[in-house]
């Protein structure tokens, strides 16, 4: 069964959470492969965890290419997500411009930022067979990188609602809700068909993402709405002091990291050249 908007639905009727998780390099495409992850998700996250950007917006498409094409590479059977970065997406004839560059570059479906302003652009690329997936709530394209909660008031509540609902039916696959309060969070997957994805948005949501980096505890900083399963950051850092002491006491490389593919006497043959001055009458023709 191809996984298409069909498919979400599906998952979200059967009460199947769905696993999301952000992806920048090959080989940890290929470990979230191994792991059952069910959306890959090259997000325009990789600019400050990945690229020293002080924010998200300054994300190019070249960015997301490159990145899209190295995680591609590792993606087997997980639904690849890519997420159309600042100001690509601005107008219908752009986002389609952009999101098939992405599409032919290995994307199953293309992620945009944005509330019920961007209905029209959801329904061109959905008319053009590209699959998309939104993001409302918290948006870091447009409002920096310290995340706020959204959702706090009926106001947000109501604008929040009609976003979710004026998206769905432009055609979303599916809908992220970032940083939203888990009682307007609920309420919105409960008014949808599509599933949603939560990040800080509580426990109700239809399935989950986290940034790579925050969940395998790369990132120097703890966030409350993400959970470090691991703390690479650290072992990271004790792998390679190490490293630089063994080195330095030289203890590595030892006898077992060397090769032996060529003959004593060959070798011998090479020091008695060596002390003869290198005459260039015994070199190979």
């Amino acid at each position: 069964m191809p996984k298409d908007r069909a498919y979400w639905q599906g998952r979200k009727q059967a009460g199947t959470p769905i696993v999301m998780a952000t992806c920048y390099d090959y080989p940890t495409a290929c470990i979230e492969e191994e792991a059952g992850v069910d959306v890959i998700f090259v997000g325009d996250s990789v600019g400050t965890n990945m690229l020293g950007y002080e924010s998200e917006s300054e994300v190019t498409l070249a960015d997301m290419l490159h990145h899209l094409k190295a995680v591609r590479r590792g993606v087997r059977e997980a639904y690849l997500l890519v997420d159309l970065p600042y100001q690509t997406y601005s107008t219908p004839d752009l986002a389609l411009r952009n999101a098939r560059l992405l599409c032919e570059n290995g994307a199953d479906a293309v992620k945009l930022e944005g509330g019920s302003a961007l209905a029209p652009v959801v329904r061109a690329l959905v008319a053009d067979g590209i699959e998309v997936c939104g993001h409302i709530g918290f948006t870091p394209q447009t409002l920096g990188s310290k995340g706020r909660i959204q959702g706090r008031s009926l106001r947000d509540g109501q604008t929040l609602l009609r976003s979710a609902l004026d998206l769905q039916e432009a055609g979303l696959s599916m809908l992220v809700l970032e940083l939203i309060s888990e009682p307007i969070s609920q309420l919105v997957t409960e008014q949808l068909s599509i599933p949603t994805i939560g990040i800080g948005a509580g426990r109700f949501c239809d399935g989950q993402v986290l940034v790579v980096t925050d969940l395998l505890g790369i990132s120097p900083f703890e966030r409350k709405i993400a959970r470090r399963y691991e703390h690479l950051r650290e072992r990271s850092r004790e792998a390679l002091t190490r490293y630089a002491h063994e080195v330095r006491d030289h203890i590595f490389p030892d006898e077992s990291n060397a090769f032996y593919k060529i003959s004593p006497d060959e070798v011998a043959q090479l020091q008695e050249w060596l002390r003869q001055g290198m005459p260039d009458a015994d070199l190979p023709s």
